[in-house]
């Protein structure tokens, strides 16, 4: 068989039924392979959204998915797709097609160092030079994708290593010289995490976006309702636990609950679970050092210490460390300090107002979320619209999919259509600005042809909102190259992609537009207009 044979037969071994892509002359060997393939191909409009697409499929599957593009401006356009797979943790394996062998270093057409580009953004990459190594190095690719801190692997394949005939065998065991991951927790780290949470009298624990990943919100709730143990979470770690629950306490950080803050503040042991503490999580960090136990949980040993000094570091996988803990009798009574925290959420006002006559994001967030089927996947993209998404929220028994790490614009629409790939049955909704929605409405034309029905918000202000805010805050309302206008036609957009079409003016009809626009079986955009200098924060 080729080469390109070869890429599908273990693409089909690890069980790929769709990739994302975008063909080209270099990547067209592995295409006509795909053809005679039960494997799915959807063409994306832009390489980028592609690897968006396989962002959204992987985590609804939470298994490695597949994009594909060629050689040059194909594979530097996926690289943004790429690194923001990297920066959240997600399993993608990225395939893209190079020049001849014996063109390389040539700077021919279309030629492109990619795996030296992308190089900060990839777990591991390989360049291909034999094609009898396609068997061993695609099964370690999805191995090194799916195992310890989950992430993108690129496979950079020249076109004539596609078109070569070998015999083809089957690869053997993964096995990678210094690549072990570690997923069970350390006894003796764990019985130290035992001993401090029986000393401790305010203990919390701030669930990231690992908690998610590693498909441990489940046990990590058995073991909260257990001891009585309060949450909070990052805004990767939204969805953690259901927002009604009685001992989760809301979304951390600069643009969080006040009082999610304040329980971080008060508590006297904070256990952190699969999160990075970054600048936007955590705020005055070396003061939360010093002022109380802090237990960090990460499969990512590199993780642990670097924003944040741990006093009881633990490396493992979340799921299987929580499931340890649950076998051991932790003699504690935490009523007072939960009944603390219920007294500080209730006190809690928020004196952020939104203008009449237009959209309150935030209810209308909350209102939309409560009416969502109980599994549907809700997909917010970056900016003014992401932070009102995760902060109003109501998880049920779905999904909430964000950028949090690379905070990338035009992230939701093909998220979302990977989402809705993985799970057909599932309802989808995607929320945008009327900025991020331009970055990738072209993938609209990708919808339509694969029939991917998806439920599309634009919070419309006309500007880039989150940045004109910070125009607003530290530069004397020095506002530039953020004002959108009010294009394009957002009904005629509608209207050309046979989407059903729906508008919120202000909030008198915003229930029965909810309801109408949920119910409709075809692909629906529906637009909110809310007032262009309406803000995150107070």
């Amino acid at each position: 068989m080729t080469g390109a044979d070869a890429m599908v037969k273990c693409l089909e071994a690890q069980g790929i039924d769709v990739v994302f892509g975008y063909p080209g002359v270099a990547i067209a060997p592995l295409f006509n392979s795909l053809y005679h393939s039960k494997i799915q191909s959807i063409l994306v409009r832009q390489e980028q959204n592609g690897g968006h697409a396989a962002s959204g499929y992987a985590r609804v599957t939470r298994k490695p998915a597949v994009c594909i593009a060629t050689s040059g401006p194909g594979a530097t356009n996926l690289i943004t797709g790429i690194a923001t797979a990297y920066a959240d943790s997600i399993p993608m394996v990225a395939i893209t097609g190079q020049v001849s062998t014996r063109l390389l270093g040539k700077d021919v057409f279309q030629e492109a160092d990619i795996t030296g580009a992308c190089e900060p953004f990839v777990k591991y990459s390989y360049l291909v030079k034999d094609v009898k190594d396609i068997p061993r190095i695609f099964k370690e690719a999805f191995y090194i994708a799916s195992t310890g801190r989950q992430g993108p692997v690129l496979i950079d394949v020249p076109i004539d290593i596609q078109e070569q005939e070998f015999e083809y065998k089957e690869p053997g065991e993964v096995s990678i010289r210094g690549y072990k991951p570690k997923v069970k927790g350390h006894i003796v780290q764990i019985k130290k995490v035992v001993e401090a949470i029986q000393k401790a009298k305010k203990p919390l624990i701030c669930a990231g976006g690992g908690v998610v990943l590693g498909h441990a919100e489940p046990v990590i709730q058995e073991f909260c309702e257990k001891y009585s143990i309060p949450v909070v979470t990052t805004m990767m770690g939204v969805g953690s636990m259901p927002k009604r629950h009685p001992l989760f306490f809301g979304m951390l950080g600069t643009n969080g609950k006040p009082y999610a803050n304040r329980a971080v503040a008060e508590s006297d042991l904070l256990i952190i679970v699969g999160a990075r503490v970054n600048d936007r999580s955590i705020g005055a960090l070396s003061k939360l050092e010093q002022d109380r136990l802090i237990i960090h949980i990460d499969i990512d040993t590199a993780e642990i210490g670097k924003n944040i000094g741990p006093t009881i570091p633990l490396v493992g996988d979340a799921r299987l460390i929580f499931e340890s803990l649950l076998g051991y009798d932790i003699q504690v009574s935490f009523e007072d300090w939960v009944e603390r925290l219920r007294s500080i959420k209730v006190n809690c006002v928020d004196h952020r107002t939104f203008h009449e006559g237009f959209i309150n994001p935030c209810l209308f967030v909350e209102h939309l979320t409560e009416r969502m089927d109980e599994d549907a996947v809700y997909v917010a993209d970056v900016g003014q619209n992401q932070l009102w998404s995760a902060d109003n929220y109501v998880m049920k028994k779905g999904r909430f999919l964000t950028t949090g790490g690379f905070g990338t614009m035009g992230y939701a629409i093909p998220a979302a259509i990977g989402a809705k790939m993985a799970a057909p049955e599932r309802q989808v909704v995607a929320v945008c600005g009327d900025g991020s929605f331009q970055m990738s409405m072209n993938e609209l034309a990708t919808m339509l042809q694969n029939n991917i029905k998806i439920k599309i918000i634009i919070m419309k202000n006309m500007y880039l909102g989150l940045v004109r805010e910070y125009q607003y805050n530290n530069y004397n309302e020095n506002y530039i190259a953020v004002e959108l206008g009010d294009i394009p036609n957002l009904k005629k957009i509608a209207e050309a992609y046979d989407m059903d079409y729906f508008h919120l003016r202000d909030m008198s009809k915003m229930d029965e537009t909810i309801e109408k626009f949920l119910a409709c079986e075809n692909s629906a955009l529906l637009v909110c207009h809310v007032y262009k200098f309406d803000k995150v924060k107070e």
